[in-house]
């Protein structure tokens, strides 16, 4: 009876194996290959001043991140963009990105946070302030904005800020006193108060003036460009000193080729611009001798980032 029973256990036991078996068929069974498997990419993050709001800002520029990683072995590049100048300022100065395209004023300071500069925006010729008011307001020379509110993207934006205020310095208006700095944090911000009266100038640079003159043109249209100021060295690329030579050697063959393709040639359009090229630290000497004198005669630019 004992060994009857010992059986009959025995045989649910089996069936009950068998009933496992049909529900879980298979047991997982590691793949081997005799090809190495790839490691995944090494991602650095591209950080770009904001020249626009950062919705727009991916728009323009992360064709340019597609076009890059399309080309690289490796590595990847990932795009940030940044809320305002302070935003921006903050992780540039703290060596937070791997590479950036800062304006010419950050591009300067970017030298003693730990970058070095490999290349450009071409098309000097745009890098300049413009200074825009409205068609019907009746301002016909600088001192007429005497008392009156003029504004800006950011205090550190050198094309747009800093070279119009140099401009209205040397035609008559004390910065300091004679008007009112309103500093609103983007080109697409300075220019919509201008047009919302909420100042009788506004101060931008072409790039963001010509965008905005194909996204917004029934406002554009009753805006005008009323001064233009002298130009400088455009917008620079930087790497960290800490990547490695030959990924900044690749990325800048990537970018300064930009203009002999299709391809690139849409990418740079949509920015304003012909093309990128080589740079290094004496190409940014100008800067260092505007910023000296402005600092001398205006204000002070260089506040928040000494620590930073």
């Amino acid at each position: 009876m004992t060994l009857m029973i010992k059986n009959l256990f025995l045989f649910a036991l089996f069936l009950g194996m068998l009933g496992c078996e049909r529900e879980h068929p298979k047991e997982y069974t590691p793949l081997y290959s005799d090809k190495p498997l790839l490691s995944p990419k090494k991602v650095y993050i591209f950080g770009v001043h904001p020249l626009h709001n950062p919705k727009h800002l991916f728009e323009i520029y992360q064709p340019m991140v597609e076009y890059i990683n399309a080309r690289i072995k490796g590595s990847q590049l990932r795009l940030e963009a940044s809320r305002d100048y302070a935003s921006y300022d903050k992780k540039l100065f703290s060596s937070y990105f791997d590479f950036s395209l800062p304006n010419p004023y950050q591009t300067v300071i970017a030298t003693t946070k730990g970058y070095k500069i490999f290349g450009k925006m071409a098309d000097d010729e745009n890098f300049r302030g413009i200074i825009l008011v409205r068609k019907d307001s009746n301002i016909e020379k600088v001192t007429d904005l005497r008392g009156k509110t003029v504004s800006y993207p950011a205090p550190t934006a050198l094309a747009a800020t800093m070279m119009p205020q140099w401009y209205m310095y040397h035609h008559g208006l004390d910065i300091n006193h004679d008007i009112i700095n309103s500093y609103v944090g983007s080109q697409e911000s300075s220019i919509m108060n201008l047009f919302l009266g909420k100042s009788s100038a506004s101060s931008t640079w072409p790039p963001p003036w010509l965008a905005f003159i194909k996204k917004r043109p029934e406002i554009a249209a009753q805006v005008e460009v009323k001064w233009i100021t002298p130009s400088l060295p455009n917008n620079g690329l930087v790497a960290r000193e800490d990547i490695n030579q030959t990924l900044v050697d690749e990325v800048g063959r990537i970018i300064f080729g930009m203009d002999k393709n299709t391809e690139g040639q849409k990418i740079l359009a949509t920015m304003e611009l012909s093309r990128f090229v080589e740079a290094n630290d004496t190409t940014y000497d100008p800067v260092r001798v505007f910023i000296k004198q402005f600092e001398e005669k205006i204000r002070p630019i260089r506040v928040g980032t000494e620590n930073d």
